[in-house]
């Protein structure tokens, strides 16, 4: 069996651990399980769904392997889910930029608009101005075709 505890260890080594976690040492952990397990000091939880029901029957050994699968799985998971953290952050940075340029860009093209609008009500001014020079000389005109007639 301590063959087999070796090789459980080994093969978790490989596998990912929070950074919060790394004082936490796997080998302490089981020995002291372990020990309270030889010693009966460890309560019954019924309520307890880490090992099922099942886990009852099962011996000391067997309920350590089943709980270091479950701590693979779980580290795997929450590598995953880091992994996923990651991935979402590096995405919700790539948004962050991309709205900063899409901001200034908006802003360079509101004050376009605004000069552009300025220079239409200019010529719009201008237009006016020429259009009663031209109804004025044409008034003009047509009084001095009625003087030559």
């Amino acid at each position: 069996s301590s063959k087999t505890r070796n090789m459980e260890v080994q093969s978790a080594d490989g596998v990912a651990i929070l950074e919060d976690c790394i004082g936490f040492s796997l080998t302490k952990t089981i020995s002291k399980v372990e020990e309270k397990l030889k010693k009966g000091v460890l309560p019954d939880c019924p309520d307890d769904d880490i090992i099922p029901s099942v886990g009852n029957e099962m011996g000391a050994e067997a309920q350590i392997r089943f709980l270091k699968a479950k701590l693979r799985v779980t580290q795997e998971d929450l590598a995953n889910v880091v992994f996923e953290c990651r991935k979402k952050d590096d995405q919700n940075l790539s948004n962050s930029h991309r709205l900063k340029d899409t901001e200034e860009e908006n802003t360079r093209l509101q004050r376009m608009i605004s000069v552009q609008q300025s220079q239409a009500e200019r010529y719009r001014m201008l237009s006016q101005e020429a259009n009663r020079k031209s109804e004025g000389l044409q008034q003009e005109v047509t009084a001095l075709e009625k003087v030559l007639k």
